[in-house]
């Protein structure tokens, strides 16, 4: 197709990106019982840069050796061995010419497998809804978790500025701060888990304040070439229907904040990117995130994009760029297949998140 806008370049802080088309975080339990990446996850990663996405997110990666860690199996970045496992899967990345980011996440309440033998901690005392996902390797109602005090925030904010070190080591080309889906940061700009009264609670500006300081201190750790980003979103793996009771007041008081931290981009994510989820607005969270981000801060769709259509429609919105995850799942060469006209494949259940959500044998490719 010509003049096609998912494939025009993109330049996200020095690095050209060939088309608008990244690879979303999806959790995929695959590591070591440590915590380390593994030769598959290295396959799996580099399958989607040979497939044609410009950028890949990894899955989510507890950023210390506490509280943080949210599932079994989950790869980290807390120790320098673990991060000394992901070399082989960014060089795999970096062999096929995609960059590659590390999302770092810190599950807070929603924690559901710790090889640390810590607690749960999240904003203010308290117990996420539903039950633990089986898919993940949880099962039953989660417990409360504690409050973190004045002492909890430093080191919630030292761990995940140690895990952004530790990425820049192992060679990623950025990181990506989790502040989405229902895991701490996003539980500090959630007013419905947020019921601090200090500096970190109330409005939706005080809310927003300690997601911005961690990733103003990451920002300040880093390289200036080093990408800093953050995901965004309203609902939450245990509330798929949550959203900001305060609507527009949340999504500017956070992109501002988000902005004037350093962030090189926001990543918003929602069950469709292109409709309007937010509250009291006829506008996509998508559009409020290009209206109240700074010039300069490219804002990322993700959601329901797995449509080419859909996905055009995201950029004809505003977006910069757009992520794919079930789409990618079904696709690995999603890009490649939509420049061509190729028609493209629909998830096959049997092969992806069966009986868990590790990786199947179908979806890593042999190393021959």
């Amino acid at each position: 197709m010509n003049d096609d806008a998912l494939f025009d370049q993109f330049e996200l802080n020095g690095h050209t990106l060939d088309n608008r088309v990244g690879l979303a975080p999806m959790t995929r339990t695959s590591a070591t019982d440590e915590g380390h990446a593994t030769e598959r996850m290295a396959r799996y990663y580099a399958s989607f840069a040979r497939g044609g996405f410009s950028f890949l997110l990894t899955e989510g990666v507890h950023p210390d050796a506490t509280h943080s860690q949210g599932y079994d199996n989950q790869p980290g970045l807390a120790t320098d061995e673990q991060a000394e496992s992901w070399k082989p899967v960014v060089d795999a990345v970096h062999e096929e010419g995609s960059p590659i980011l590390a999302q770092l996440m810190h599950a807070g309440a929603q924690a559901q497998g710790n090889r640390y033998g810590y607690d749960s901690v999240a904003p203010s005392d308290y117990r996420p809804p539903g039950e633990m996902a089986e898919l993940y390797g949880g099962s039953g109602e989660f417990p409360q978790a504690d409050a973190l005090d004045a002492e909890g925030l430093d080191e919630v904010r030292e761990g995940f500025v140690a895990a952004a070190e530790r990425a820049v080591d192992a060679g990623f080309d950025g990181i990506e701060v989790h502040a989405a889906n229902g895991y701490l940061l996003h539980e500090f700009v959630d007013p419905l888990v947020n019921d601090r009264d200090d500096e970190y609670g109330g409005s939706p500006e005080s809310r927003a304040r300690f997601p911005a300081e961690v990733t103003a201190a990451i920002d300040e750790a880093t390289p200036d070439e080093f990408v800093v980003g953050v995901r965004a979103s309203q609902a939450a793996v245990t509330d798929e229907e949550r959203v900001w009771p305060d609507g527009e007041e949340t999504a500017e008081a956070l992109f501002a904040a988000l902005s004037a931290a350093g962030a090189d981009y926001v990543h918003v994510t929602g069950g469709d990117a292109t409709a309007p989820e937010v509250p009291d607005t006829d506008r996509t969270l998508a559009e409020l995130a290009v209206e109240h981000v700074d010039d300069g801060v490219a804002v990322i769709a993700n959601g329901g994009l797995g449509d080419p259509e859909n996905a055009r429609a995201a950029l004809a919105d505003g977006a910069d760029l757009i992520t794919l995850g079930t789409g990618a799942l079904a696709n690995h060469d999603w890009p490649d297949r939509v420049r061509t006209g190729e028609s493209l494949e629909e998830l096959d259940p049997g092969v992806v998140f069966q009986p868990d959500a590790s990786l199947s044998d179908p979806e890593v490719p042999s190393d021959d």
